[in-house]
């Protein structure tokens, strides 16, 4: 079938829970992908951040053939190999002593709502339950993400909203501990804001926020679904800030585009959880970790994570270039390859343009652009899409 029929096939079957564009892609490598009717895309959207090593990563393709000969489930009430080690690998390259594994970044940011509640309820009370997050944070689609997330867009119509959650802005330390009160359990954030605007602290913002956790006792957790596994030049973004969590979690390109979700936790935390209080049926089964420990291997040998920060210099500086040229940029903002360039206009006709002209881009916020290719993009392949966003550029302004 051409695209055409594949698109009225879904029209028919599939719930609209997407703008989806009309576009039916097959086949992808590295930063191209191919279309049902053979259109070529290079790709700067990469499966929203998903696909860190690219499309079809070899080693990830030959982990997931192997490990799908062998055993793709069985169940958590066994002990499962890959499992463990990438729970190992992830604990000792991060501040984390345990970890626990689901499907994607709404159920880790689930478990780690539930995880700061109830250690909370045991150390203090029934009346410490309150979780402190951001305007404009984005942490998944549950019902008790939805409730976490700070932007009222994403919670139109799903009222009664989960209680016990408080929205403050983002990098507003002061308006953050006038917030604090003697219900808040936690503080939950993203280190950079993605689905917001490609949103980045000022220097010393999440210095300030360890400090109030320290001070109140509260828990910090980390969102890094999005920001995480080498997509700002370090493995994890908190990295760059010079403080740690005490919960993060991790999804996205943590399987090299397999669907898994992971919270990791210091011990003290992650003691809370004990059997039966939570779980996954298919969180962390053979075969998608087998993808994950083939992924996080291939970031932190392959020099990947010195190419995100080499890369991202290079793109943010191209971008810059575009930036002198039209009006209709205001501002270029980004931390390794995660890049947001801020219009004076709706991103949305820009976007449709570039999918004309073989260019997959992405905006967020209306007026963000935002560029998250992969990891092993190459020059050639950054000046192209700068090419068509040129021109792009020139006929709108």
């Amino acid at each position: 079938m051409n695209s055409e029929q594949w698109i009225a096939k879904a029209d028919k079957y599939i719930m609209k829970t997407y703008g989806r564009y009309p576009i039916v892609p097959v086949r992808g490598e590295g930063s191209i992908l191919w279309d049902v009717d053979g259109k070529r895309y290079l790709d700067f959207l990469a499966g929203v951040a998903v696909n860190n090593l690219g499309h079809c990563h070899p080693k990830v393709v030959a982990a997931l053939q192997h490990q799908a000969a062998e055993l793709i489930h069985c169940s958590n009430y066994y002990h499962i190999p890959s499992q463990i080690e990438l729970a190992e690998i992830l604990c000792s390259h991060s501040f984390a002593d345990k970890a626990f594994f689901c499907n994607s970044g709404a159920e880790a940011n689930e478990a780690a709502i539930k995880l700061a509640r109830k250690y909370s309820r045991e150390k203090y009370g029934p009346e410490r339950y309150e979780i402190i997050t951001a305007v404009e944070s984005f942490h998944g689609r549950t019902m008790a993400t939805v409730s976490a997330t700070g932007q009222e867009k994403v919670q139109r119509f799903f009222d009664p909203l989960l209680h016990g959650f408080k929205h403050v802005p983002f990098d507003d330390a002061a308006a953050l501990e006038a917030a604090v009160n003697p219900t808040t359990c936690a503080i939950m954030l993203e280190p950079i804001q993605g689905e917001g605007g490609v949103n980045i602290p000022s220097s010393g913002y999440l210095r300030e926020v360890r400090s109030i956790c320290d001070r109140h006792g509260l828990i910090l957790i980390l969102d890094e679904v999005q920001v995480g596994m080498g997509r700002t030049g370090k493995l994890f973004a908190y990295e760059h800030f010079g403080i740690s969590p005490d919960i993060m979690t991790l999804a996205k390109a943590l399987a090299g585009g397999a669907p898994i979700g992971t919270m990791l936790a210091r011990d003290e935390y992650a003691a809370a959880f004990t059997p039966g209080t939570h779980g996954s049926t298919f969180g962390g089964n053979p075969l998608v970790t087998a993808a994950a420990v083939a992924t996080v291997r291939t970031l932190l040998e392959d020099g990947l994570l010195n190419r995100a920060e080499e890369m991202g210099e290079y793109l943010q500086g191209e971008l810059e270039l575009l930036k002198k040229k039209y009006p209709v940029i205001l501002e270029v903002r980004g931390i390794g390859l995660m890049i947001g360039m801020k219009l004076s206009i709706p991103g949305g006709d820009i976007v449709k343009k570039g999918h004309d002209r073989g260019v997959l881009l992405n905006v967020t916020h209306d007026t963000v652009l935002r560029f998250v290719p992969a990891l092993t993009v190459t020059k050639q392949e950054v000046n192209e899409m700068i090419g068509i966003l040129d021109g792009i550029l020139a006929e709108i302004r």
